[in-house]
């Protein structure tokens, strides 16, 4: 399946299916409870580092047995021999989307690319695995890319350059703030599928992101898919709480 319509198949889905939850929990009872608790409305489920450190691969398969697409938010940043296996074993365990820094650089996203790109298309889906660069932390404020990284280039700067190149090594789409989408569309485009974490509906408590929207707000500045985790996680109700932001989506 090439990029083009994997991208169409993942941008037909209804909006509620385009809702990320983030399942960003210690343990597999914790994430397979408020999978269970979502109902039919929760489509897609994110997978990160924590949940995975702790319940490895076979949190992934109890997922995927509760009719949910799983976002494998791992990012990876390795040589590229290392990136490109680890891309071939998310397509093996189910992933329909992994992510991957653009910081890593080409050789490192075009392994990863390749490796995708010849990854069977899943029988229940009709998609193949999608690859999404990262192109800076939504956490990182522009005082702490100076810390760790110091260049004249403003956020803005370095956040087009890695989407630009990113694109340029076959990467799917990309992971950015929606603080950040208008510059980065106006300089990538309309193809690349855009994944946008940092959600918070109206009144929600910002946390630990720095560049945050709304939902509606993310999708009118070009978004396809959102990520939302405790507005939804931590209500009352996640499944009710779900439902209510994909219906003002919709």
């Amino acid at each position: 399946m090439d990029r083009a319509q994997l991208i169409a198949k993942l941008r037909s889905l209804p909006a509620d299916r385009r809702i990320i939850t983030a399942l960003d929990v210690p343990t597999m009872d914790q994430a397979l409870s408020l999978a269970e608790r979502l109902g039919t409305a929760g489509g897609f489920v994110k997978v990160g580092l924590e949940l995975f450190s702790a319940a490895g691969p076979e949190v992934v398969h109890h997922l995927k047995s509760l009719d949910r697409d799983i976002f494998l938010d791992l990012k990876y940043h390795d040589i590229p021999n290392t990136v490109g296996a680890a891309a071939r074993a998310s397509a093996a365990l189910g992933a329909s989307m992994c992510t991957m820094h653009a910081s890593n650089g080409r050789a490192a996203m075009e392994a990863a690319a390749a490796a995708l790109a010849e990854a069977r298309v899943d029988s229940r889906t009709g998609r193949r695995p999608a690859l999404l660069a990262v192109t800076i932390l939504t956490s990182l404020s522009e005082q702490e890319m100076g810390e760790v990284s110091p260049s004249l280039d403003t956020l803005q700067d370095r956040i087009q350059r890695l989407a630009r190149l990113a694109w340029d090594c076959g990467c799917d789409g990309l992971v950015c703030s929606a603080a950040d989408l208008p510059g980065l569309r106006a300089v990538v485009g309309p193809e690349p599928l855009i994944v946008t974490p940092g959600i918070r509906p109206a009144g929600a408590e910002a946390g630990d992101q720095h560049r945050v929207a709304t939902p509606g707000q993310a999708m009118d500045a070009g978004a396809d898919f959102l990520v939302i985790g405790r507005p939804i996680t931590q209500a009352p109700d996640p499944g009710a709480a779900l439902r209510a932001i994909a219906a003002e989506l919709a």
